[in-house]
């Protein structure tokens, strides 16, 4: 096998040891800054391939790539997909995730998959990891789990590298000295192609890991002013705030549990 073409990795145009740097910079630093906030303690490391990888995690807040930073070792170097952007150097937030060159950005609204997925094998074939918010968006409840896209059992498969559910608990809520875990499943083993039924079937089996490792989990209770300014200072809510995204999940679960319907 030759050498991995490292030019083609999502990120700033920079050679291989300020790449190097500017990763080793950004994840101490954003280390050390959350276990300042936060005591975060990780579940099931020997769980984690020595080699590339696809992560899945569940997505409860704005802070959970930060709190994965954290905790997730150094070794093999961490990508994490998203977000959904045309241009990386646009806005505050965004140059400063360009600048550290761990997001593999793709573009909204577009067919970008053919780009996404020579993105996703770039940084495979440097021995990178690939962790993925495979709900593509934040809820408000510790434990339930949304559909996952297909993205993360896609990569895993075209790759041939395993598919790792990764939970993370804690985090609907930023409380200082708030106790976040991070829980590792067992790695899910995959083989063949990626066919609509090869990457739905992985996707299914995803699925059930990664909700019982959440199941378990009760809701934090609100915190102070300052906790409840940190958690919504960057979460996106689709439905407008988190009072309507609490009223939207209440009518779903209501639905789902009314033996009329």
């Amino acid at each position: 096998m030759g050498r991995p073409d490292r030019s083609s990795l999502p990120g700033p145009t920079i050679g291989p040891l300020r790449r190097t740097i500017r990763y080793w910079v950004s994840r101490s630093f954003v280390a050390g800054l959350t276990r300042a906030y936060l005591r975060v303690r990780l579940e099931g490391r020997d769980r984690l391939p020595a080699g590339p990888a696809i992560y899945c995690f569940n997505h409860l807040s704005w802070a959970d790539p930060f709190v994965l930073m954290a905790v997730l070792p150094f070794r093999p170097r961490l990508w994490f997909f998203g977000p959904k952007e045309e241009d990386m150097r646009v806005g505050g937030r965004n140059r400063v995730m360009y600048w550290t060159g761990t997001a593999i950005p793709y573009k909204p609204g577009k067919n970008d998959l053919l780009e996404a997925t020579r993105r996703v094998g770039a940084v495979i074939a440097t021995g990178g990891v690939v962790a993925i918010a495979g709900e593509g968006r934040i809820h408000v409840r510790e434990s339930d789990l949304l559909p996952l896209s297909e993205g993360a059992a896609y990569f895993a498969l075209r790759s041939g590298i395993p598919l790792v559910p990764v939970a993370i608990n804690g985090t609907s809520w930023l409380r200082f000295g708030g106790r976040v875990r991070i829980r590792v499943g067992e790695p899910i083993a995959l083989e063949g192609r990626p066919s609509r039924g090869s990457v739905e079937d992985a996707t299914t089996r995803l699925w059930t890991a990664l909700h019982d490792l959440v199941a378990d989990t009760p809701d934090l209770p609100e915190p102070g002013r300052v906790g409840r300014w940190l958690s919504e200072r960057f979460n996106d809510w689709p439905e407008g705030s988190r009072d309507a995204a609490r009223a939207a999940s209440e009518a779903s679960r209501l639905a789902y549990s009314d033996p009329s319907e």
